[in-house]
């Protein structure tokens, strides 16, 4: 699975209904609404790379008042949450 952190710009006064359209597309996972130089922070997962290409230039930009879009690819996750399960395994009483 590929993770992309993808930071969009929008039109300030449609963001929540920009918002719920990334949110409703199949390969998008989560979006937040943020404060700083973007808007929107979508987390997209696909399965091959070339899929990237299809949800971000493909459908994400092409909702009206996106303006823009700034894409990091993960190389490797780090959570807390997945930590935690690996340690607890066989642990449980």
């Amino acid at each position: 699975m590929i993770t992309a952190i993808v930071l969009i710009k929008t039109s300030v006064d449609r963001i929540p209904e920009i918002a719920e359209q990334i949110a409703s597309l199949e390969s998008v996972s989560e979006v937040f609404s943020v404060t700083g130089t973007y808007d929107l922070i979508a987390m997209v997962r696909v399965r091959q790379h070339d899929d990237l290409a299809d949800v971000i230039p493909g459908r994400i930009s092409k909702i009206p008042g996106v303006e823009g879009t700034d894409t990091h690819v993960a190389f490797r996750t780090y959570s807390q949450h997945d930590l935690e399960a690996a340690f607890s395994i066989g642990l449980e009483s």
